[in-house]
């Protein structure tokens, strides 16, 4: 992966430098989000245009922003480091990846803003699993993808602090990869072999209908307190180059937070309605309204998360405090 990111990254500084002057601000952003509940601000973003109102108030009226849903963060790095994006977003370890492989060159990456803190949970239809450590041979966890996805580096972190740090991967050989909707079918109709799911919202809300799942540890344990689930990011090239641009998606963020956090049942609508999706605006909103469940650009316990993988070699660096990784616009915050 990390030789991909070196070749993405020399094709990036290439291209990048055949386009516009820096004097010139773009007119047009290109942004990208993926599926899910948490990508709502983003969503209340492209449906409400508030990136180019934004953009209009800061003299760029002729701004464009075109949206893409892409399916995982691997085709987000990519399409960011090959300049086929602007600004990219999902969980907190690909930014760290990002960050750390191109700290120094000319398009560093570092985070624009968190989407939101969010409970992500290990549950399990196991009666006998109540605690990590109750695992077992007999168990077989759900994750998006083996060893590399949040889900499963969440697990492992619990794993170096319940059991050493030699042994983080532990449980690594319980895991299968499976996408978040075939896990939950799979629990919660007893196929597949599948008896826990490291999950994520909404997704272990449905899952907790079901009296024989139940929750077993969740990111905010492992991490010591409320972490944020997915984040925003960019290149330091895109923003130097268009300052105004920049701001305009960021105060645009902010706003989408706002309007989420003041409406919380029309933000719940606005998603069915974007979505499609099956379930219903009181699910929703039961979900929006569960007090760990938080919409802001402050992030929380990322460092931990960057520091893990450079302590297990998967990137070569850690960063030192928790701004490192973000754009001053959040550096005063009570971040972590």
């Amino acid at each position: 992966m990390f030789r991909h990111i070196r070749i993405l990254m020399a094709g990036a500084v290439a291209a990048l430098a055949a386009s516009a002057p820096a004097s010139a601000e773009t007119d047009h952003i290109r942004a990208s989000k993926q599926y899910g509940l948490s990508y709502l601000p983003l969503m209340i973003m492209e449906d409400q245009k508030l990136v180019e109102k934004q953009a209009a108030a800061a003299g760029l009226r002729d701004l464009k922003v075109s949206w893409v849903t892409l399916g995982g963060p691997s085709a987000m790095n990519d399409a960011l480091l090959s300049g086929g994006i602007d600004f990219g977003a999902g969980g907190v370890p690909s930014l760290a990846t990002l960050w750390a492989k191109t700290k120094g060159t000319p398009i560093a990456v570092h985070g624009v803003g968190a989407l939101n803190d969010m409970p992500v949970d290990l549950v399990s239809a196991n009666p006998n699993v109540k605690k990590l450590s109750d695992l077992s041979d007999k168990d077989k966890i759900a994750v998006t993808s083996v060893k590399i996805s949040t889900q499963a580096l969440l697990l492992q972190i619990a794993c170096a602090k319940e059991f050493g740090e030699a042994n983080y991967e532990k449980f690594d050989s319980l895991t299968v990869s499976m996408p978040h909707p075939e896990a939950m079918t799979a629990l919660m109709s007893g196929n597949a072999g599948i008896n826990a799911h490291f999950s994520s919202p909404p997704f272990q809300y449905t899952e907790r209908t079901d009296p024989k799942i139940h929750t077993v540890l969740n990111n905010y344990e492992i991490l010591g307190g409320p972490a944020t689930f997915n984040v925003v990011w960019a290149t330091s090239k895109f923003r130097n180059e268009n300052p105004k641009a920049y701001k305009a998606f960021y105060d645009a963020l902010k706003e989408s937070m706002d309007i989420i956090n003041k409406d919380k049942k029309k933000a719940a609508e606005d998603y069915k309605r974007i979505t499609g999706t099956k379930e219903t605006v009181e699910f929703l909103l039961e979900i929006l309204n569960d007090p760990l469940v938080v919409n802001t650009v402050e992030p929380h316990k990322t460092l931990p998360i960057a520091q893990f993988l450079a302590k297990v070699k998967r990137i070569p660096v850690a960063p030192e405090k928790w701004q490192d990784m973000y754009f001053p616009e959040l550096h005063g915050m009570n971040g972590s």
